[in-house]
């Protein structure tokens, strides 16, 4: 058994979804690791000086510091955060999260050698996160993948009469939630008969942009705001085709746990979703920001019931691979 201190965000909002904390860290302490964890400060000032507290606080019980690390302003959390565990003489475990991260390694070069060049090791939780961060020197990374419990999400194969579009993430700007209401619009104008949900919290306004994009184009869609994971998997027995419209993008565990539930899935070619999705095989992947081919590819999903029902079994036994009780075998490896 280890002890571990993990730094990340513990908020508990309606305007956020759930961080990486809230699911993994319940998954360690259940394989009997002693966790200690922060923060669920709201002001950014108080947030980081809670982190570095709770590294002297801990310093003498702890064996590893975790720290979700991400492109935005925690990677500045994670810097201050991780040249203090360095100081105290604390071994710091990063976990790379957000498909814009690699970007940042390039923006802040030195601040990005002090952080993971330090490190123990590096947690990616995609090869596309590993490979992009070797092809810029870094070797000390681990592969982990983020990981779902696949009990928890029934596989149900769709019919497809009518499409009923399911597109589940936060909404900001780089997850192009707009780009779904272009889709939603272009398939009306071809007289196909769709309706859209849209499940998840505001992230930078996007949400009400989206809203009254949808209503200046006359189109109905169902915004649902955030969901617990239960209830947008409950509703997703509803919905016959999963979009992803992301600009940027990781492992998102969303498309993931899609996979696993059935959904035949169409998403854009982008950061991770290549190396999740194999094109034609357990989903479709198209250009970024490209109209047309979200509607070519669900009109294909629509009149190809027999290969579509070939590509979500094939989905399902992909999302069984990021299943916690194979997962964790990594993360007890790592942590010996």
């Amino acid at each position: 058994m280890k002890t571990l201190l993990y730094i990340g965000n513990k908020l508990n909002s309606f305007r956020i979804n759930q961080s990486p904390i809230h699911v993994l860290e319940p998954l360690l302490i259940r394989e009997c690791h002693k966790m200690f964890s922060v923060s669920s400060k709201k002001n950014i000032v108080f947030r980081l000086i809670d982190m570095l507290w709770a590294c002297i606080k801990y310093r003498k019980k702890v064996d590893f510091v975790l720290i979700d690390t991400y492109s935005t302003l925690n990677f500045y959390y994670a810097f201050f955060v991780s040249q203090f565990c360095r100081f105290l003489k604390l071994r710091y475990i990063p976990i790379l999260h957000g498909g814009n991260l690699p970007n940042r390694l390039e923006s802040c070069p030195k601040l990005s050698k002090l952080i993971f060049n330090n490190a123990y090791k590096n947690v990616a939780p995609s090869l596309y996160m590993q490979s992009s961060f070797e092809a810029l020197g870094y070797s000390n990374l681990v592969c982990i993948p983020n990981s779902i419990e696949i009990k928890n999400y029934p596989f149900k194969i769709r019919n497809i009469d009518k499409i009923k579009l399911l597109w589940v993430r936060s909404f900001s700007k780089i997850y192009n939630p707009l780009l779904a209401i272009q889709v939603l619009k272009a398939l009306k104008d071809k007289h196909i008969d769709v309706e859209l949900c849209m499940v998840g919290p505001d992230n930078d306004g996007s949400l009400e942009e989206t809203k009254k994009y949808a209503e200046k184009l006359n189109l109905k869609v169902i915004f649902t705001g955030k969901l617990e994971k239960e209830e947008w998997v409950g509703i997703s027995k509803n919905f016959n085709v999963f979009i992803n419209t992301t600009n940027f993008d990781n492992m998102p565990v969303s498309v993931i746990e899609a996979m696993a539930l059935g959904l035949p899935i169409i998403s854009t070619n982008v950061g991770g979703l290549p190396f999740l999705i194999t094109n034609e095989v357990d989903g479709i992947l198209i250009p970024p920001n490209n109209v047309e081919a979200f509607v070519q590819a669900i009109i294909e999903i629509k009149n190809q019931p027999e290969k579509i029902k070939t590509m979500v079994i094939s989905a399902r036994k992909t999302a069984e691979q990021f299943d916690w009780n194979i997962v964790k075998n990594q993360w007890i490896k790592l942590l010996k």
